[in-house]
């Protein structure tokens, strides 16, 4: 059976504005049946990176948070931390940054946690039922524990995942550092030596013998390190990485077995803003101009078939002659996948096939206008 997902455009008429029409999609889309009373309420978002200026504004956090509160639920709007350096891989920063751009207490009227605490290792292993690449899910605590979850994503390109839209906002998103590092990568994490200053904080929070200083510098013992990205959190110079050496089609199913994790037993929602669709992730310090128009909203109970709902509606509009895939403005035809010709080596359509497989939704769908 299909699934039920409702569509609203970003056209106002007089007295209307983006935020009225947020509140009366997800009212129409069913948002009010959710049992909120009383109930901690994890509203996932990303916050953008510094820099970036593509990622959703806080007024539509606000709108979500709202709209809860005055249902009797406790709401917090939540990521967790990333796995590379930058500027919100560990709590203070992420906060920082997430302030500086908006989500701050003031602004959206609730609290801001990150889930997976100050170093990106406060989390919780939930086992994915039916899981083939992932047994036990590394996810961020304070999404563990909520009782409910919400998925606010900003729908985008992404350029090992195709396109960022619910299943990577909650798969991905909520994984802790470990999670992130299960997630990309098969191996051991890397090293680099320039920025490695031997301070040993590695070597003393590693409890596999799986990092050594040799020289003044840190070096991975590949015998005896078990690649759970545990040191990542204690290094003070970001000097351990992640080989990002995943391949796509892996990397889509354990999106979705991370995401299955996540809303497993709990009521769960899901909203998509196809707006400002750059090629590129909203963890990017900078984003590039959109690939095309802005599309609209989309709220659905099913994350698969709001991901594939917002993917169509993507292939169906033109592209910008001056953006990332602005070469195949006049060759393309209707319908056919910008994220592919973004990112060619992308396997998101096996992520959707298989999160459909674990009984996440499915990707036929009913798209509703409001």
């Amino acid at each position: 059976m299909s699934s039920k997902v409702y569509f609203t455009d970003f056209h106002c008429r007089p007295g209307e504005s983006h935020l009225s029409k947020l509140e009366r999609l997800v009212r129409k889309a069913g948002f009010e049946n959710i049992d909120f009373q009383d109930k901690f309420v994890a509203v996932k978002v990303h916050f953008g990176e510094w820099g970036n200026m593509a990622f959703l504004r806080q007024q539509y956090a606000r709108v979500i948070c709202d709209l809860i509160k005055s249902k009797g639920g406790r709401p917090f709007l939540t990521d967790c931390n990333t796995l590379y350096p930058g500027f919100r891989d560990n709590a203070v920063h992420h906060l920082d940054c997430a302030y500086m751009n908006g989500y701050n207490p003031l602004a959206t009227g609730v609290q801001t946690i990150i889930a997976d605490g100050l170093r990106g290792n406060d989390e919780r292993e939930i086992p994915v039922e039916g899981g083939k690449y992932v047994q036990n899910a590394k996810i961020g605590a304070a999404v563990a524990e909520a009782d409910v979850i919400i998925s606010l994503s900003h729908f985008k390109g992404h350029v090992k995942a195709g396109f960022g839209g619910a299943l990577k906002n909650l798969g991905m998103g909520c994984g802790s550092k470990k999670g992130k590092m299960e997630m990309h990568s098969t191996g051991t994490p890397m090293i680099y030596s320039d920025l490695c200053i031997g301070c040993g904080m590695c070597v003393k929070n590693c409890a596999n013998d799986g990092v050594h200083i040799v020289d003044g510098k840190a070096v991975i013992d590949e015998e005896h390190c078990l690649g759970c990205g545990h040191c990542f959190g204690f290094c003070p110079k970001g000097a351990i990485d992640c080989k990002w050496d995943e391949a796509g089609v892996a990397l889509a199913c354990k999106i979705a077995e991370y995401t299955k994790a996540v809303v497993d037993g709990k009521q769960a929602f899901h909203i998509s803003l196809v707006v400002d669709v750059s090629p590129f992730c909203d963890c990017d310090p900078g984003n590039d101009v959109p690939m095309i128009p802005d599309v609209g909203m989309f709220a659905s109970f099913d994350p698969v078939a709001l991901d594939q709902a917002c993917a169509d509606a993507c292939a169906h509009q033109p592209i910008y002659e001056n953006s990332f895939i602005g070469k195949h403005a006049h060759d393309h035809h209707d319908g056919e996948d910008i994220f592919k010709l973004a990112h060619p080596d992308s396997e998101w359509e096996a992520g959707l096939d298989h999160a459909a497989m674990l009984g996440l939704g499915t990707r036929d769908y009913e798209l509703i206008t409001i």
